[in-house]
């Protein structure tokens, strides 16, 4: 039996990193009240997000930006004492170095209180995040003691080549952590009526079910500079049904799940990975990137 339970954040982060700490021991308090092995906390729990994706990091005000951490740094192994037996993923602002030519990049941690247990860097940029942050370049699921795990960020889960990459390399559960916004143009008046709150969804149950994983999806609260955040964590089994949602409100989903019961079960009869034929699969060239 591999039954674990699985707590996604749906919570509001900011700059002060002392009050990001105290939301997060919060979190972590309700999550081992309900028994989570996992907790996912969103996209920039560490220091908040861009107050923007429609400025350029050129014009944007020096002093509203992320602080930029270390993946070895004090706020990191701060994260790892709190984190203790869960496993905790969290995004944050990671310094640049020689590759990025010294801009930082969008990354995410998976901790316990052993250490560091998985790193990534978000790959795919919407709209102006380019002029703030350098990219990743690879998805790669590693070992926890929830099982293989794989992590993403926010826009990676709109492409499926992302999600795919990591089950075909073993990742049974994947986290995407999310700052995610609604729509800047004709909003919903009800948030949960929004468009790209829809989108939001809809990708997580694909991407769930595409692969026959467990998705565990987090995501930013609230308001932060001129984004209304469409919360909506959720944890979504295999065959792409949502086992417990925050809705658009703050708060935690919580599931438990028999990991490897039910990738198995889905995957017995209708194996996803199974049946790929990647030799059919022809990669088309690449448009340029506008800008």
């Amino acid at each position: 039996m591999t039954r674990r339970t699985f707590a996604a954040a749906a919570a509001g982060f900011g700059r002060d990193l002392d009050e990001d700490f105290a939301t997060i021991a919060t979190l972590l308090e309700q999550a081992r009240g309900a028994g989570a092995d996992l907790l996912a906390l969103p996209e920039a729990a560490l220091g908040g997000y861009l107050s923007s994706l429609h400025e350029d990091a050129a014009t944007r005000d020096p002093a509203d930006v992320p602080p930029v951490l270390d993946v070895d740094g004090p706020e990191v192994q701060r994260l790892v004492a709190l984190a203790g037996d869960t496993v905790v993923t969290a995004g944050f602002c990671e310094r640049g170095d020689a590759a990025s030519g010294g801009r930082p990049y969008n990354s995410a941690v998976a901790v316990t209180g052993d250490g560091v247990l998985g790193h990534h860097r978000k790959v795919h940029q919407p709209l102006n995040e380019n002029s703030s942050y350098a990219a990743g370049d690879r998805f790669a699921a590693f070992d926890t003691p929830v099982g293989r795990l794989g992590m993403m960020i926010c826009y990676d889960k709109a492409f499926p080549e992302a999600a795919r990459a990591l089950a075909v390399d073993g990742a049974r559960v994947v986290v995407c952590l999310s700052a995610w916004p609604a729509a800047r143009t004709d909003p919903a008046p009800v948030l949960a009526d929004d468009r790209w709150t829809r989108r939001f969804d809809l990708f997580d149950r694909a991407r769930a079910l595409e692969n026959q994983i467990v998705w565990v999806s987090a995501n930013q609260a609230g308001t932060f500079g001129d984004m209304r955040l469409v919360a909506s964590a959720k944890i979504v089994d295999p065959g792409g049904e949502v086992l417990d949602t925050t809705g658009t409100d703050a708060g935690l989903a919580v599931a438990s799940v028999d990991v490897d019961d039910a990738v198995d079960a889905a995957r017995r009869f209708m194996g996803h990975l199974r049946d790929r034929r990647p030799a059919s699969y022809a990669e088309p060239p690449v448009p340029a990137r506008a800008g």
